[in-house]
């Protein structure tokens, strides 16, 4: 499909995801618990989606590779060796925002 409003549905019905290395498509299928291959495009300028793809694969979040490797990555990949992300805590963001704001 070229837009859907939700993919919540579809990623939990997954046992894998492929997908480009948006923030906010990692952070989507990282939080629900599914195994991610991240594919990057190298033709990016200044590639913050790289730089992201990089860091989860670096902390064993997420499988990453380009389209010419993603045969490759499919072939080799041991699912079993993925780290599960650890959820987020907005409670603490919130009350380190509280302190340097002054409200506490």
């Amino acid at each position: 499909f070229r837009f859907k409003d939700s993919l919540a549905e579809d990623l939990r019905r997954a046992d894998l995801v492929i997908s480009h290395a948006g923030a906010g498509s990692c952070l989507e299928t990282l939080e629900e618990g599914k195994p991610l291959i991240v594919v990057t495009n190298e033709k990016l300028m200044n590639n913050h989606q790289l730089e992201l793809a990089k860091q989860l694969h670096r902390d064993g979040h997420v499988f990453c590779c380009n389209c010419s490797t993603l045969v490759e990555t499919l072939q080799s990949m041991d699912l079993s060796t993925l780290k599960p992300y650890p959820p987020g805590q907005p409670e603490k963001f919130a009350l380190f925002l509280d302190k340097v704001v002054g409200f506490q």
